[in-house]
């Protein structure tokens, strides 16, 4: 049987989750599968009484995971906001595995998604065959979280057109669904609630209406702080990603990823990180997630073209693509940064010469 390439949080970490359940000793808010406590331990990572070690899924302030799964335990809906890259869709997915012990009832937001997909839809056959039915209902993940007193998510939802996003008010405020062609209302579970993720920097966004902002609890999640954070953070997700991947070669020396988030960092924040050299901004988003993808890309070139060792070649193969999208714009910025930066720092001699081969 084949492996799964990604697996749902609640499986990956299914021996974590056990371990926390039994050791939690707190109290539960009804359908919940761990305690707030537990949720915010899981997430921020912790070794238990017993020895067992949790990993962190976070790495950030701890304060607003603790506001996040607060809001979870009310009957407000939260809403993860921030840049893309600063890890909503992670977070919302881990939330969810903890609180309810499943992550799939997932709404992906598009131009396309429409008020059937967050609703309900219906059955055409058994529609035209025997008419309106509880038989011919197709129920969304939104309405089976209702039914279940499990937890939601809405992915992009500033995505999502307006008009469409509106149909979320009823169920936030009321909590309940009305089915009116069959006369009927599907009305929460206790435990029930809905995590979406929205950003305002992607191109093709749908601002939120305010009566459907006030039905949420915004959590805003930064760019990591500082340079060591983030270098944490990608070095944790590129080893579990070469593992889930499979790819051969050795995970990358710090040397490599420190490089390459500070080189992100600087081209997101307009200056070098001691702040002595000023530098234009690219277009790109330079999020630690393009850092991460960055970095892998490197290790796939490494491992199936090389002798296994991410070098400077195979990074600077993947960098130009992630930094220069506008191809006139970002050329401008890229070619600036390696004259003015990467060529006087002694130790970057390597990376600034495969850079230039590269252009």
């Amino acid at each position: 049987m084949s492996q799964i390439l990604r697996q749902h949080a609640e499986h990956q970490f299914a021996e974590e989750l056990e371990e926390l359940k039994k050791a939690d000793t707190r109290e539960r808010p009804e359908n919940w599968a761990l305690s707030p406590w537990a949720v915010a331990e899981y997430l921020m990572g912790c070794t238990l009484a017993n020895g067992f070690q949790v990993s962190a899924k976070y790495i950030g302030n701890r304060r607003l995971m603790e506001i996040a799964i607060a809001t979870l335990a009310t009957d407000r809906a939260l809403l993860l906001f921030g840049v893309p890259g600063t890890a909503k869709s992670w977070v919302s997915e881990h939330l969810a595995a903890a609180v309810s012990g499943d992550s799939t009832l997932l709404i992906q937001g598009t131009a396309g998604t429409s008020e059937e997909q967050l609703r309900y839809g219906w059955n055409y056959a058994e529609l035209l065959a025997k008419g309106p039915s509880k038989a011919a209902l197709v129920a969304s993940p939104l309405m089976r979280a209702m039914e279940g007193g499990k937890t939601a998510r809405v992915e992009e939802l500033t995505r999502i057109p307006a008009d469409v996003q509106d149909t979320l008010i009823t169920i936030l405020s009321e909590k309940s669904l009305p089915v009116p062609e069959l006369g009927i209302e599907t009305q929460a579970v206790r435990g029930f609630n809905v995590i979406a993720t929205a950003n305002n920097r992607d191109k093709g966004i749908n601002e939120l209406s305010s009566a459907l902002k006030r039905r949420f609890n915004t959590v805003i999640l930064p760019v990591p702080a500082s340079e060591e954070e983030e270098v944490s953070i990608v070095g944790k997700r590129v080893a579990e990603l070469g593992r889930a991947l499979q790819l051969p070669g050795e995970p990358p020396a710090l040397k490599e990823v420190r490089r390459v988030v500070q080189i992100f960092r600087e081209l997101r924040n307009g200056q070098t990180e001691d702040g002595k050299t000023k530098l234009k901004t690219s277009s790109a988003t330079l999020s630690t997630a393009e850092a991460i993808s960055v970095i892998n890309s490197g290790m796939a070139l490494a491992g199936h073209f090389g002798d296994g060792e991410l070098r400077a070649a195979d990074i600077a193969a993947s960098l130009v693509g992630a930094i220069v999208k506008d191809p006139v714009q970002d050329e401008v910025v890229w070619r600036e940064y390696q004259e003015t930066v990467m060529k006087e720092r002694s130790d970057w001699k390597d990376l600034y010469r495969a850079c230039r081969e590269r252009n």
